[in-house]
Order: structure tokens, then C-alpha cells, then sequence
């Protein structure tokens, strides 16, 4: 009933296996691939595009399911609901690895489904699908030029060792955590984040993982051969001389628009000749019957006229050493900062470099407002979050606002991996930081605009980072053998090129670096160059920076909250609790503030000011401390007697102010000086079982100073009280009788 096909090999220690032809047999391709105890089922199915295109209308989908891990989803449903952010950023890492391998003038729909089935938390789930999906590819009959295979790699700073496919309690040593594919001679993509490495460590990473992935490669080829299935036919339209056509015609006109180095008025020239030569050559082919004298649809015209403006840039960029703008290969857009830009938010920044504009902004929360992330790992919470929104309007297009996509949610990804590194401990800063970056300009490299802003941002608002942080741009013009690296990348150079590779970190290293390719893979020869020459850039950016912020401001702004934490003993705890919460609960009436005890002593105090903060945390203190000689406390009266006056401090301690120390005069009556929930300053003058007893005329009422010197108070005859002593005697008994 099955016609089985299996292979297997031990990789990276554990062993990988690929199965066909048992399981969603109405696939074009469909394979399950187990890596250690982690299973994904990958399935590609292909069609006719429902309507002419000119673009490969591939989706690749990444889904994991609660059952994976034995679990049932929460929420009312039960069930599994939109693609996470996980999700979304693990089929990001397939699409970029198998798209550029498809072969050029391909139009049909591909849809790549990996389900993951069965999840050990161990095994990176991202590499079981990469393979599935190409494995899946190979035996569909779709046209696919070449096998692709990812790796993650990590790497041990300390012992200077890489890691294959390490697992997650691995990884937390690790200084590295980067995600690349490959096929046989090059690398495909890279996605990573670091520790400040540097550009050979990181050379290093992306090298060993692209030779690690050769076993897999070549196992994926046996099961090619081994099913028996070939690409079926396809040959791609010929539009040679169409471009030709066009480049007789227009070569003039588009050279003349390119050259505008200002992205609006360039769009405009672009989008007008567009019209043009699609209008021209409809009319120049088209019969007076309507039928075409050649094949050549709009489809087709469009296609040729972006070969022929490929061809048209990238040619004069190799023969006149010039780029669109008129810079250098190495050189760097103009750049322009500003800090602190909106006056009511805790942080900001303006970033423009050239016409690619973000304006990011920090809030800063407490840990009540971390974010819960219901993962397969399991739940975590994050206290960093960075949110990219790129609207129409940053490109000049005029379109609704959507709910963040995948290009969003991976590029502030990206910036978060960037920044990440250089944040401070929770320890030592327990804010929660959302950093949002808004792209009101682009004309590429927006994700790394959103990577400089953030950090400028973050030292506007006081948040202590270790080092300023710098993203840039390359791109790449690859003309057989010859190849030009660019740096600072245009949006039409990025789409018109062979690379778009992001690099972000420090004047010390290395912290994110991310690389897509347009073409079917680069050599280690131009990562390296790449990486040079990224670092220069690097450098640059962030001496522009430096001369605006160097280093974080000494303190957050006024108006952002204040945390503070103190600790108290653990037996403690429940007197600062109270009987059902009730001076917790009056501590946050009274304060404004908001109190979190941890079962470890821990005690975290929020409020909008400094002032707030204070009260809460003296009211806190008064409850834990213990008296002690010679402390002056505030205190409330809750008890006249004849012989003095009951007091309650420290958080319902219960003292006592013998008349003697209620003033440094002669009283006949407690009650003519003071009453009942009338608020005292004491001093402690001595500690007995029962109670502790308490000076008032030894403070300052108005400052709660204690009063140096010793107070003459005369003896007293007529009395109210038992005794009279001399300010210099201390209480002994219950009385306070005179010593």
C-alpha cells in the first residue's frame, strides 16, 4: 500500500531520518524528517497561478502544534489560533533560504507547509523543517536548483569552540546563537545574534555551520535519487529581445531618472517612463485585431523592463565605479541625529541617514507589564520588547494601515537581537523597556536606522547599556567572477542587487548579523570582505552618534515611573502583608505606589515619583525594623493615660511616652498637651518586654532632628503622674520611675 523511501544518518550526534511516501500522499512532495526526538511533516504542493504574474507567488508556512510538546492550547477555544511570533520568524528563515533557488521566469504558486509534530525541546525545530521543506522540494517535480540545508551554530567563547544544533540549556553558555543554509558551494542566509564577536569569530560560525551542512546535502541527493522523480518541464519564456527593445528605446531616459538622488522626485521619473514603455510597446505589439504579433503579454513586458533595469544599474556600477547617488562603494549616507525629541515620552530619537528616517521611542513599565510568551519551550516572560512599524506613507504609498506582517515582525526582530546584548541586568534595572521605532522615510536599510535610533533612545531615556550600538547595510553586484561590495545599500540597490547584509553591534564587536541572498549563494571569500567592510561603516555611524550622546543620562526622565527594591526577612513577610492584605493594602491607599513581594524577601516598589517610592518604602521599613536606642520614629497617639500616652510606630509596634518626656516643662494633664491620633515624633530611649518606651521632648517636633544635650526637666510636685526623672535616667519599670 506504501511505497516507502528512507534514508537516515547520524548528524551532529543524534540521528536524522527522512520518510516518504506513507503519510499526505496528495502532495506533490511530502517528507518527515525525525532529528533526535523532534518530528516535522513538510509538504509541497504546486499550480498553475490563478492569474498572470510576474513574481513567484511561493508561501511557506511554519506550524507548531500544542500536541507537539503534550500539551492543550489555553484560552477559550482550545485551540491553536494566528502563527506566533515564532512561527512567523522560522517560516521567514525557510522562504529567504529556498526562494532564491527557484529558477528565474518560474510563476507558478508553491505552497510549503512544515507541521511540527513532535518536539523534544532539544533539537532546533527551525532545522528539521529546513531540510524537510527541501527534501519535500526535491522529490515534487518542481524546478529547484539545488539542496539547502540550515544549521544552527553556537559558540563557546571561553574554550573558542563551536556548537552544532546545540539545544537550548547548551545555547544559554553560548556567546553566539546564529541560524545559516546552504547548498554545496555557498551560503544562502544568515541569522544571528552575539556577544560583541568579533568579524573572524563570526567568519568562523558561519564557515563551520556551511561545512556541516555538506552530509545532509548529500543525503537529501540519495533520496532525490532513490524516488525517482524529475523536475518537470520548464522552460522560461524568452524575452531577450523585448529587453533589447527596451534598451534601444529607453536606456537614455531611465539613466537620467536614476541619477536623481532624491527618492520622491525618482520614484515619480521611474513610475511615469514605467507607464511609458509598458503603453509603447502594448501599442508597438499589438494588432488592430487585438492579437499580439509576438507572445509578449503585459506580464511579459514587465518582466523584461526589470531585466532591463537591472541590467541598466548594476552595468553602471561595475563600469563607472558610481552608484546611484553619486558615492562611493564604501561610502556612507548623509547623517542626521536628534535626541529627546518629544517632550512628555521617557526617551527618543530622530534617525535620518539620507532619506531613510526612524523615529523610535522608549516607555518604560514595570514587571507587571512584561510580556508573557506561551512557547513550546514554555512560558517566559520578556522584559524587552521592540516593536517595528513600517506604514505606507515612509515609501510615498497610499494604503490602510495593517496589523504588523512578516516583514515587520522580522525586522524588529532583527533590531531586538541588536540591541539586546548591551541592555543591563534585571538586577540592576527592572524596568520593563518597549522600545517602538516608526519608519516615517524609507530609501533602504530601515531595520538598521531602527537599531541606531533604539540605542539613542534608550540613552536619552537612562537606561544603562553598556555600549552604544550601530547597524548598516551592504549590498553586492556579483558580474560573473567580479564582485563589488556596497556599503549603506539604497532601496532601489537592494532591489536591484544580489545581497541585502545587515550588521549591528558595537565599537567592540559583533551583535547581530543578518544576510539574504538574490542569487544562488556567496562565497566565504565575500561574507569576509562583506564583514570588513561593514565594520568601517560601523565605525563611522557611531562616531556620528557619539557626538550627540555618548553614554546614557545619569537618570531616567521625571516623568517616568521609579522602581526601586529593597529586601526584607522572609519571616517579615507577613507582617508587611498583613491580616488579609490589610497594610499592604493601606500602604498603596496612602502612597499611591504599587508593592510586590517576592517569596524571597524581595520587595519591589513602583510609583509615578520618588516621593511615592519613599513613602512606600518608610512605611515598609517601619513595619520590619525593630527598634533600636537612640532612633527617632514617627508614631500616632492611641492611648492617654494618667501617666503618659500610648503610641503606635513602626508599623503597630506599641511604645510609651511617660509625662516626664512629653515636654521639657512641668504638665498637670497628658490630655491638655496632646490627644488621641494626634501624629508624634519619639524618640527611643529604652526596650523592656512589654513595651518600649519613648521621648517626645528629646526631638525637634518640626524636623524630627533628636535635640543634642541634655534637657533640663525640674521635678515635678502635684503631679499626674507616678514619678518624675531626670532626662538624663532611663525607664525600668512600668511606671518609668526615676533610676
Amino acid at each position: 500500500m506504501f511505497n516507502l523511501i528512507r534514508k537516515s544518518t547520524e548528524w551532529g550526534g543524534k540521528t536524522l531520518v527522512l520518510e516518504s511516501g506513507k503519510i499526505a500522499r496528495q502532495a506533490n512532495g511530502a517528507v518527515v524528517v525525525t532529528y533526535g526526538g523532534t518530528t516535522v511533516l513538510s509538504t509541497v504542493v504546486a499550480g498553475k497561478a490563478k492569474e498572470p504574474v510576474d513574481f513567484l507567488p511561493l508561501t511557506v508556512q511554519f506550524v507548531a502544534k500544542s500536541y507537539a510538546v503534550g500539551k492543550i492550547p489555553g484560552g477559550f477555544l482550545k485551540r491553536e489560533g494566528k502563527p506566533s511570533d515564532r512561527e512567523t520568524l522560522i517560516s521567514r528563515l525557510i522562504d529567504r533560504s529556498i526562494r532564491p533557488l527557484f529558477p528565474s521566469g518560474f510563476y507558478d504558486e508553491v505552497s510549503i507547509v512544515c507541521n511540527l509534530l513532535s518536539y523534544d525541546t532539544v533539537t532546533p525545530p527551525e532545522v528539521t523543517a529546513l531540510i524537510g521543506a527541501t527534501a519535500a522540494l526535491a522529490i515534487s517535480g518542481v524546478p529547484f536548483n539545488g539542496m539547502v540545508v540550515g544549521a544552527r551554530v553556537g559558540y563557546l567563547l571561553s574554550e573558542g569552540k563551536y556548537l552544532l544544533n546545540a539545544s537550548a540549556d547548551e545555547m544559554l553558555s553560548s556567546s553566539l546563537d546564529l541560524f545559516l543554509s546552504g547548498n554545496k558551494d555557498s551560503v544562502l542566509m544568515v541569522e544571528s545574534e552575539a556577544s560583541e564577536l568579533s568579524e573572524s569569530q563570526m567568519l568562523g560560525a558561519i564557515s563551520f555551520g556551511h561545512q556541516n551542512c555538506q552530509e545532509v546535502i548529500k543525503l537529501i541527493e540519495e533520496f532525490r535519487e532513490e524516488s525517482g522523480v524529475l523536475p518537470f518541464g520548464f522552460i522560461p519564456h524568452d524575452i531577450t529581445s523585448l529587453v533589447d527593445d527596451i534598451a534601444s528605446s529607453y536606456t537614455e531616459s531611465f539613466s537620467i531618472a536614476y541619477s536623481n538622488i532624491v527618492k520622491k522626485e525618482r520614484v515619480l521619473e521611474l513610475e511615469k517612463l514605467r507607464d511609458q514603455v509598458l503603453s509603447d510597446m502594448l501599442a508597438k505589439y499589438e494588432q488592430p485585431n487585438g492579437n499580439l504579433q509576438c507572445q509578449y503579454s503585459s506580464q511579459d513586458i514587465i518582466s523584461a523592463l526589470k531585466n532591463f533595469e537591472r541590467s541598466l544599474v548594476r552595468s553602471k556600477i561595475v563600469e563607472t565605479s558610481s552608484r546611484i547617488d553619486g558615492r562611493a562603494f564604501n561610502g556612507i549616507r548623509d547623517i542626521e541625529i536628534e535626541i529627546d525629541v518629544l517632550p512628555k515620552t521617557h526617551g527618543s530619537a530622530l534617525f535620518t541617514r539620507g532619506n531613510t528616517q526612524a523615529l523610535v521611542v522608549t516607555a518604560l513599565g514595570t514587571p507587571q507589564d512584561e510580556q508573557i510568551v506561551d512557547d513550546l519551550d514554555g512560558d517566559r516572560r520578556e522584559n524587552f520588547l521592540l516593536h517595528y512599524n513600517f506604514p505606507p506613507y515612509a515609501v510615498g504609498e497610499s494604503a490602510a494601515l495593517r496589523a504588523p506582517g512578516r516583514r515587520e515582525i522580522g525586522h524588529g526582530k532583527l533590531a531586538w537581537k541588536a540591541i539586546r546584548y548591551v541592555l543591563p541586568e534585571k538586577s540592576d534595572f527592572p524596568y520593563t523597556i518597549r522600545v517602538v521605532s516608526e519608519i516615517t522615510e524609507s530609501d533602504g536599510s530601515s531595520s538598521m536606522a531602527t537599531v541606531c535610533g533604539a540605542s539613542l533612545a534608550l540613552m536619552d531615556t537612562g537606561v544603562p547599556i553598556k555600549a552604544p550600538v550601530a547597524g548598516i547595510a551592504m549590498g553586492l553586484i556579483k558580474e560573473g567572477e567580479k564582485f563589488i561590495i556596497l556599503s549603506d545599500i539604497l532601496g532601489d540597490e537592494d532591489h536591484l542587487g544580489d545581497m541585502d547584509f545587515k550588521v549591528a553591534g558595537t565599537s567592540s564587536g559583533i551583535t547581530a548579523l543578518q544576510m539574504d541572498m538574490k542569487i544562488s549563494g556567496i562565497s566565504i571569500e565575500v561574507i569576509e570582505k562583506s564583514l570588513l567592510q561593514a565594520k568601517d561603516g560601523r565605525m563611522h555611524i557611531l562616531d556620528k552618534m557619539n557626538l550627540v550622546i555618548q553614554e546614557s543620562r545619569e537618570c531616567i526622565k521625571n516623568h517616568a515611573p521609579r522602581i526601586e527594591s529593597i529586601f526584607i526577612n522572609k519571616d517579615k513577610i507577613r507582617n508587611v502583608i498583613g491580616s488579609g492584605g490589610k497594610n499592604i493594602r493601606e500602604i498603596c491607599e496612602k502612597t499611591g505606589a504599587r508593592v510586590e513581594i517576592m517569596q524571597d524577601g524581595t520587595v519591589m516598589i513602583y510609583a509615578i515619583n520618588n516621593d511615592a517610592v519613599e513613602y512606600a518604602k518608610n512605611m515598609i521599613m517601619d513595619i520590619v525594623s525593630e527598634p533600636e536606642i537612640g532612633k527617632v520614629f514617627d508614631g500616632t497617639v492611641i492611648e492617654i493615660v494618667k501617666f503618659g500616652a500610648f503610641v503606635s510606630f513602626l508599623g503597630g509596634k506599641r511604645g510609651l511616652i511617660h509625662i516626664s518626656e512629653i515636654k521639657n516643662e512641668h504638665i498637670n494633664a497628658v490630655g491638655s498637651v496632646i490627644s488621641v491620633n494626634d501624629k508624634v515624633k519619639v524618640l527611643v530611649i529604652g526596650i523592656d518586654r512589654e513595651y518600649v518606651q519613648l521621648s517626645m521632648r528629646r526631638v525637634d517636633q518640626e524636623t524630627g532632628e533628636p535635640i543634642d544635650g541634655e534637657l533640663y526637666n525640674i521635678r515635678k510636685t502635684n503631679s499626674d503622674s507616678d514619678d518624675s526623672f531626670l532626662s538624663s535616667g532611663s525607664v525600668s519599670n512600668r511606671h518609668g520611675s526615676e533610676k
